[in-house]
């Protein structure tokens, strides 16, 4: 029997580190499971190396590489080749620490172990979802086919939150620009202009005098106030670290006008999809939705879905679970009951994330088309008070007012 560390999360969300004796990675798994506790990482104890260590402490490393080593696989598979052979192929393709855990992945599949098990040692780069699926694969004996489809799963994600970013990085480089070109002039560009003006003895007019305080206040505690905001950052990272931190956080987005609704459909259509695809593939549906809670970091619905499961296994029906929770929006609720009801519920989860996956992405394109001009006219206004403020003196001072 082997000591194995791992990683979880327990009832509250709470981060949980420790060690348990087991023969397998499986069972060590298993274990956890039947203490409640959603299962991040298990590795050996020995096998932890420091490299291990950073992988682990960096959830999403090299899932790129993961997810396009996972569609090649497939093709290989699909194209009759063997599993060995498949990965000997694969890992000519890859450099550096993944190539290196491609290479052990195939030595423990020439030993013996399922592809499955193979990938269960390496927690840091396969989550749950991706091991639970390779199994049904390899027991339905279309494991080509299951891992097609669990790339196919993948690059829809990633496209999704690729048009997400894209749409932000506008507003963002406006955002960025602004703070740049307002600590500029405040700094370096004021002090100068104003020094004269102030040396004249005149008395300035009320918008120089703001435009001066606020000049002093940069200049004189800018250090103290960048110090500031960047303690208050650290502040509210640390914060929603914590169990409570986290709620209070996930509760406060979701309460925001318009953004808090985007946000929980995002999250929404993420579990929607992975639940459709398990089950799709022959995953009972509270199995399929406790893997797929795993995947969204939003406590309140990992919350929702492990109250949702607890309904269901005690005989309640789906829908009633869910509206139970009092998270999902109604609709959401609907689509469960009609696709309990129908059989169907995997398409109905499939549909429901695309609507949801085109409803964010709409709206995301909307909101930032909108928000551009109206930065771009704040920081317009911004200079033209600095601009202002500074020649207004200059010319009470020529009689030109």
């Amino acid at each position: 029997m082997s000591v194995f560390a791992y990683q979880a999360l327990d009832g509250t969300a709470r981060n949980v580190r420790g060690t348990i004796a087991a023969d397998s990675p499986r069972e060590a798994r298993d274990k956890l499971r039947a203490q409640g506790l959603l299962v991040e990482a298990v590795f050996e104890q020995h096998l932890r190396s420091s490299s291990q260590r950073r992988l682990l402490d960096r959830p999403g490393r090299q899932a790129g590489q993961v997810a396009s080593a996972i569609r090649d696989l497939s093709t290989l598979l699909g194209a009759g080749i063997g599993l060995v052979e498949a990965l000997d192929t694969l890992t000519a393709q890859y450099r550096g620490s993944f190539r290196s855990s491609l290479m052990a992945l195939r030595e423990r599949v020439a030993s013996g172990s399922s592809l499955s098990e193979a990938m269960e040692a390496e927690p840091w780069l396969y989550d749950e979802l991706t091991i639970q699926m390779t199994k049904v694969g390899e027991n339905a004996g279309t494991l080509d086919v299951v891992l097609d489809r669990l790339s196919e799963f993948r690059e829809r994600y990633s496209l999704f939150k690729d048009r997400i970013t894209t749409a932000l990085i506008y507003p963002a480089i406006i955002v960025s620009l602004a703070v740049g070109v307002s600590i500029f002039l405040m700094t370096v560009v004021l002090p100068m202009l104003l020094e004269n003006l102030v040396e004249s003895g005149r008395p300035l007019p009320w918008p120089t005098r703001v435009l001066k305080a606020m000049s002093d206040l940069a200049t004189t505690h800018g250090w103290w106030i960048g110090l500031l905001a960047i303690g208050a950052f650290a502040g509210f990272v640390m914060l929603i670290q914590t169990t409570f931190g986290k709620r209070l956080w996930h509760r406060t987005l979701f309460s925001i006008p318009v953004l808090g609704p985007l946000a929980k459909k995002q999250e929404i259509a993420r579990v929607a999809i992975v639940v459709s695809t398990l089950m799709k593939n022959g995953i009972e549906f509270v199995d399929a939705s406790r893997i797929a809670a795993q995947t969204t970091k939003n406590v309140l619905l990992r919350d929702a879905f492990a109250q949702m499961r607890e309904r269901v296994q005690s005989g309640r029906d789906i829908g009633d679970a869910l509206q139970a929770t009092g998270i999902f929006p109604p609709m959401v609720v609907h689509i469960f009951t009609v696709g309990q009801q129908t059989g169907k519920l995997e398409d109905m989860l499939d549909r429901l994330a695309t609507g949801y996956e085109r409803q964010v992405s709409n709206a995301t394109a909307r909101l930032t088309a909108a928000l551009e001009p109206i930065l771009i006219v704040v920081l317009a206004i911004f200079v033209g008070f600095i601009l202002f403020a500074t020649i207004l003196p200059i010319l009470e001072a020529g009689n030109v007012l």
